[in-house]
């Protein structure tokens, strides 16, 4: 597949996808990042994996520069396990798992509105840019980490679809959880990132919009794909 050749003199090609959570992003990055060959950044893994350390310390998410000081000196890693599924390493355990609970997520959400914190993560994210490429998902990769990326997506779907989608998963993974508890908190998170003063959720100007509401994964990758030969 000829997907934008780059010279060793060009800078290494970057793919953003941002979006709101549940809708999708994380899963269709990983699947392009695949379909390329290319390494894959799970930005909000980053934010979880920092927002547990920094409960392992029994620090006060609140405290900026506390915080902020865990995110620098928090070594954080992606590995994919023999199923070829990524796993979290965080200080050199396997925090898979936890950096996934509604609990990791919450704390994530609180500590990304820290513009210290944001700060410290930033090199973070752009070391992974490496060759043949890099597939970014998140919320900031195309307007704030990766400006200067070739291709920007700005993956959505509604609230209620978002919900079922996470409904879906944790009763699978035999988790007891409320439909109407899911969309409330889905709401509720979109305001804070689209409200936050520091690097809000909003598409990048020059980013493509995909709706996947009612659309398989494997149609937005095909989608996605398609856009870059």
């Amino acid at each position: 597949m000829n997907v934008i050749a780059e010279s060793n003199s060009d800078p290494v090609p970057v793919v953003t996808i941002d979006g709101p959570s549940g809708s999708g992003k994380g899963t269709v990055s990983r699947l392009v990042a695949e379909r390329l060959g290319w390494h894959y950044l799970d930005s909000g893994a980053l934010y979880r994996a920092v927002g547990l350390a920094a409960s392992w310390q029994g620090l006060d998410l609140s405290d900026p520069e506390s915080v902020a000081r865990c995110a620098a000196e928090t070594r954080i890693r992606f590995r994919a396990d023999a199923a070829h599924e990524p796993r979290v390493l965080v200080n050199g355990l396997d925090a898979t798992e936890q950096v996934r609970t509604e609990t990791a997520a919450a704390a994530a959400s609180a500590i990304a509105a820290l513009p210290p914190v944001r700060e410290a993560l930033k090199q973070k994210q752009r070391d992974f840019r490496k060759r043949p490429g890099l597939v970014a998902d998140g919320r900031d990769m195309g307007t704030v980490i990766f400006p200067d990326a070739a291709y920007k997506f700005f993956l959505t779907a509604s609230a209620e679809e978002r919900a079922r989608r996470r409904y879906k998963q944790l009763k699978e993974k035999g988790v007891p959880v409320k439909l109407g508890s899911l969309l409330h908190d889905i709401r509720l998170r979109d305001a804070k990132d689209a409200e936050r003063t520091v690097a809000p959720l909003r598409p990048a100007a020059d980013a493509v919009p995909i709706d996947s509401t009612g659309l398989g994964i494997e149609a937005v990758v095909d989608l996605i794909v398609s856009r870059l030969v």
